[in-house]
């Protein structure tokens, strides 16, 4: 999974996301530069872009598995607007902002995330950016994402206490995509990756990925069930 940050943050942000993939065996790789559009492909050796990254991450995946792309906040934007480019197997969203005027609050860090122990991070981290949450979404970036219409599995997670997001983008997305599953976080805030329920979000996440696994060759439509109830008495 190659997963791109949002506003104000750093690939650190998700090392503790990433443990929780990493112990169902999955990979999580994060740009390690700001994001950019129009033109995320250039960046150093060092530091590569999310296309190059994501280009590493197919190249380095044993048997053909899935690789998926993957965004919080204008991340998630920017997944949206190369998944064209990049042709992931599919996309995971969070947090999906909309093109109106972000809705400013007294408590960034609280409209982040409800999480103490993040909270507390993000607080003492010289690399986070604080106001960065509520600058305007880039009018290019936006667009490209509306235009956007990946035909692969979607699951898009939006936390109903976000005062950053409107769930209304999330409705948008869902109805001109043919195969997006939309996940409500009771009480979530912004960040859900990070978010007080992130253990629950890490879980739901890697039944998904389990089921890309399953049938990575399937049309882009919601995956079958694997589990299923066991009928005891029949």
């Amino acid at each position: 999974m190659v997963l791109l940050p949002g506003r104000g943050e750093h690939p650190g942000v998700y090392a503790r996301f990433g443990r929780r993939l990493a112990s169902d065996g999955y990979r999580l790789l994060v740009p390690g530069h700001a994001v950019a559009f129009p033109d995320p492909l250039h960046a150093s050796a060092s530091a590569p872009g999310p296309v190059i990254l994501f280009a590493r991450a197919r190249a380095e995946q044993d048997g053909g598995g899935p690789v998926v792309l993957a965004g919080s906040d204008l991340g998630a934007l920017l997944a949206l607007a190369l998944a064209a480019e990049v042709r992931p197997d599919g996309l995971l969203l969070a947090g999906l902002p909309g093109g109106d005027e972000p809705v400013r609050t007294d408590d960034e860090l609280s409209a982040r995330t409800a999480c103490p122990v993040h909270r507390g991070l993000l607080a003492d981290d010289p690399g986070f950016r604080p106001g960065a949450l509520f600058e305007p979404v880039p009018a290019a970036l936006a667009g490209a994402a509306a235009a956007a219409r990946p035909a692969v599995p979607v699951l898009a997670f939006h936390g109903l206490a976000d005062e950053v997001a409107p769930v209304g983008a999330l409705r948008e997305l869902a109805g001109r995509l043919p195969s997006v599953e939309a996940v409500a976080v009771a009480d979530g805030r912004h960040d859900v990756f990070n978010d007080a329920v992130h253990r629950s979000v890490a879980a739901r996440t890697v039944l998904w990925l389990e089921q890309l696994r399953s049938d990575p060759d399937r049309l882009p439509s919601l995956p079958p069930p694997l589990l299923v109830p066991l009928d005891l008495h029949g």
